[in-house]
């Protein structure tokens, strides 16, 4: 991989992290456009993932903060209560990561699987747009139960959300995307699931990053240290541009918009296949 190819790698990881269209199903078209060879690891996938990440502590640096301090006064409070939730949703990415590790890096060597997936996504945005507008919803729990009044989500909702994320290791079922929708169709309020959406994403990626770090995947991966730092850098500038100009775009604008774009790209991903 060449320097001028991970800078714009970087930027395409960076913009996209944010809106549910799949950071990761875009660094697939733009590696195939660009004419990177797929790598044998996930090592660049992973990097610029722990800088989009970065870039979402820099953003929600408050609210990550007010949890810790909640957190450390040692009672169950609202804080502990929201920490204990996305603790809950990280049990199956974890499972996915510890178990199917090897079959998520070679799903991202298909083109077919990332057109057939942003279609996936299509259908999922598209979903729980219109399962929100309906009320009452047949998935959504009593309203006046303790954990849905408290943070605006329970733990049995934070668990489906999780399911929702560990489906998206797969490249172009859009992490964000899914794990709204999921949300939304579970009832969660949409300003609600947008904050939890980003910070659930934190623990696994950072992670996934000191696992690579410590075992060595990092000094053999095949892409070098140069288009690491830049492609680094780049989607973390880029990332923090994202986070902040369209976190209030995807809490209020209609997802469909967003399905539509999906659609598109998954489906001329496939017959460019064809």
């Amino acid at each position: 991989m060449e320097w001028f190819e991970a800078l714009i790698l970087g930027l395409v990881q960076g913009l996209t992290e944010f809106l549910p269209v799949s950071s990761s199903g875009h660094l697939a078209i733009g590696k195939a456009l660009l004419g990177v060879e797929p790598a044998g690891d996930l090592i660049f996938e992973v990097t610029v993932h722990a800088a989009t990440v970065l870039a979402t502590i820099v953003v929600f640096r408050k609210e990550i903060w007010k949890l810790l301090c909640g957190l450390f006064k040692f009672k169950y409070n609202d804080e502990t209560d929201y920490i204990a939730k996305l603790c809950i949703s990280m049990i199956p990415v974890f499972v996915v990561g510890m178990f199917f590790k090897d079959e998520v890096e070679a799903a991202f060597n298909s083109m077919a699987v990332v057109g057939i997936c942003l279609l996936v996504t299509a259908l999922l945005l598209t979903l729980s747009d219109f399962l929100a507008k309906r009320k009452p919803s047949p998935c959504v729990p009593e309203e006046n139960t303790v954990t849905q009044q408290r943070n605006g989500i329970s733990f049995w909702q934070a668990f489906v959300v999780g399911i929702g994320q560990a489906c998206a290791v797969l490249p172009g079922l859009s992490r964000s995307g899914t794990t709204i929708s999921t949300g939304l169709i579970s009832g969660v309020r949409r300003e609600k699931m947008a904050q939890f959406s980003f910070l659930m994403v934190l623990v696994p990626i950072l992670g996934e990053t000191f696992l690579d770090v410590v075992g060595g995947d990092m000094a053999a991966s095949s892409v070098g240290m140069l288009p690491l730092l830049l492609g680094f850098a780049a989607a973390f500038f880029s990332g923090l541009f994202a986070c902040r100009v369209m976190i209030a775009l995807v809490r209020k604008a209609q997802l469909k918009w967003f399905g539509l774009y999906c659609a598109l790209v998954g489906a001329a991903v496939l017959i460019f296949l064809a």
